[in-house]
């Protein structure tokens, strides 16, 4: 399969500042890439990059088989951008702004009506689209930014920060609308974010970048998975069963690798083997403690991220 984005070595300078230094990556057709980093890290330059807004200043880059730097003006008519404080026409109506960027993208005359219906009603608007955006919530600003960017039924949607400042309704809402486009309309969709449990739950695959460069790349589970087999363990045995359960699991096993504590009636474990949890629940049940929860949790993407930054 082509990728739908590919670069090599791909760098660009500020002066004497590199502020992408080296990225090669490939982004397949349906696919929820995340870019992840710190402030200045380099994602929203190589955005740039990717839809002709800059040149390169070394390396290859081609998008959607096409060279942004060459060929720009084609290739964002094929793409759709959100950027994290998307700009609206505050004292016109949603139909208004989606029909002055319809206009901008060239959407045929006789689409245009209908396709602003449809997105108007896919993203919950429709019953207020001819007020005043100004009076629109930051999560109806959002969504109207992001049916914004899908007037022209762009092949590659970038998302800045797309959930920056809602609410968890908000939120869900346009998770929801990622994972649809990706799924049932093969949208390759390239998200920028610092929330990591989003990345984790949206995401199909992950670049960490850091002064420029890819430091970690691959799926969030695969990556997660680099800080061992080891599992963090939660047990709730009740308040009255403290003192024995903590008796049990000292004998058990803590001592080498692991490492409890206590929040009133839930003990914790870090550096738990998956296969030591059934003598755990076991040799509890033995000692007559009443064991109501256990709860195993891999290491998440944020983990691994937080270890990689030395955190």
């Amino acid at each position: 399969m082509e990728p739908v984005i590919s670069t090599n070595g791909l760098v660009r300078r500020f002066g004497e500042i590199v502020a992408v230094d080296g990225v090669t990556l490939e982004v397949y057709a349906g696919e929820v890439f995340g870019f992840l980093g710190h402030n200045g890290a380099g994602k929203t330059t190589t955005i740039r990059l990717l839809n002709g807004v800059l040149e390169p200043d070394d390396g290859s880059v081609r998008v959607l088989g096409l060279d942004p730097a060459t060929e720009g003006a084609l290739l964002r008519r094929r793409t759709g951008v959100l950027t994290e404080n998307p700009s609206l026409e505050e004292r016109l109506s949603a139909r208004e702004n989606l029909y002055i960027y319809a206009e901008l993208y060239g959407v045929p005359e006789g689409e245009v009506t209908r396709r602003i219906a449809e997105l108007l009603d896919d993203f919950e608007l429709a019953d207020r689209a001819d007020e005043r955006v100004g009076g629109y919530s930051k999560g109806m600003k959002q969504r109207l930014a992001l049916a914004r960017a899908l007037i022209h039924r762009p092949e590659l949607l970038f998302l800045d920060e797309p959930t920056a400042g809602l609410d968890p309704v908000a939120s869900h809402r346009v998770h929801e609308l990622i994972l649809h486009m990706s799924r049932q309309e093969g949208r390759t969709v390239f998200i920028c974010t610092h929330n990591l449990a989003e990345a984790q739950k949206l995401c199909d695959r992950v670049a960490v970048l850091e002064y420029g460069r890819i430091i970690a790349l691959g799926t969030p589970k695969e990556l997660a998975r680099r800080m061992g087999q080891r599992l963090s363990l939660e047990i709730e045995v009740g308040v009255n069963g403290v003192t024995k359960a903590l008796e049990v699991l000292q004998g058990v096993f803590l001592g080498n690798n692991e490492e409890s504590s206590q929040d009133q009636d839930v003990i914790k474990i870090a550096g738990v083997h998956r296969e030591m949890i059934p003598n755990v629940v076991a040799r509890l049940t033995e000692a007559g403690v009443p064991v109501y929860r256990v709860a195993p949790s891999e290491p998440s993407l944020e983990d691994f991220y937080l270890a990689l930054h030395g955190e």
